[in-house]
């Protein structure tokens, strides 16, 4: 059987609704084999993040280069890096694999409002890992940071991603959740802007959605769609989850991610008893 493959470079959520919980579940549910390294523990919950234990710079290494070295991934997908030094390390072997199709979701601030990304480490980011990326998924607080802008309109969106695609040489799907509008999306890619156009779902639960969805992008590259194509179906793939209205945990919880798992082995008990 000939199973796409993609890694996802991030810290773990013990509560299994971000880091890499939530993208082993999204790339499984979106038909590939999901690996991962782990940049970092986190203690968190639905309310928020209460501590954080980063790898050893050699330990993060050790853990990518074992994946390349046996199981080269099809996509990569970058999220909570927190220092400086981790984030050199997957650059250094990102350039030495010659990774292909990663993806990068600067994640510097949780859903719960927590920090998670030291300040210089921003720059870091912005100088080793974005020019190695197909594509980077900032939300606007981040677009902010990365482009230096203020960003309050839609033309806004599209001067900042249009800054941020052309200063490092990547596509930028800026993410407009952030109540610029109804959760319109923006590509640049290749010297053009494309909405996409989202349908605002009325559930507070949405730990996680970020890390799903640059997961879910992944996960459509590495079986070959095009870039456009990916974000599109990942799009949907999280509209479904959001609209699968699942409620976990006292503050924004997770989404469904296997809303649409209808195989033989998930079937509840007693359903054909």
């Amino acid at each position: 059987m000939n199973l796409k493959t993609a890694l996802t470079i991030a810290g773990s959520d013990c509560s299994g609704g971000a880091g890499i919980q939530a993208d082993l579940k999204t790339m499984t549910v979106n038909g590939v084999y999901g690996m991962s390294a782990v940049t970092a523990l986190t203690a968190q919950n639905t309310t928020g993040v209460t501590a954080i234990l980063e790898s050893t710079p050699a330990f993060l290494r050790q853990q990518i280069d074992a994946v390349f070295e046996d199981i080269f991934p099809d996509a990569v997908k970058i999220g909570m890096v927190s220092s400086s030094e981790l984030i050199r390390v997957i650059a250094d072997r990102l350039r030495h694999y010659g990774a292909k199709n990663v993806v990068v979701d600067p994640v510097m601030v949780a859903t719960s409002g927590s920090a998670l990304l030291k300040t210089d480490a921003i720059q870091t980011l912005i100088d080793e890992l974005l020019p190695l990326a197909v594509l980077v998924t900032p939300n606007i607080p981040e677009a902010q940071v990365l482009s230096g802008m203020t960003i309050e309109t839609e033309s806004d969106m599209c001067a900042a991603a249009e800054q941020i695609g052309s200063a490092y040489h990547c596509s930028v799907l800026l993410k407009g959740g952030h109540s610029v509008n109804d959760a319109n999306d923006l590509l640049y890619a290749d010297g053009r802007t494309e909405w996409f156009e989202g349908k605002r779902i009325p559930n507070p639960n949405t730990h996680g959605t970020g890390c799903t969805l640059s997961s879910a992008i992944a996960s459509n590259l590495a079986k070959g769609f095009t870039l456009t194509e990916s974000v599109r179906r990942a799009k949907d793939y999280i509209s479904g989850a959001l609209a699968a209205m699942l409620d976990l945990g006292h503050g924004s919880g997770p989404m469904h991610h296997a809303f649409d798992l209808h195989s033989e082995y998930a079937k509840e008990a007693g359903q054909n008893g």
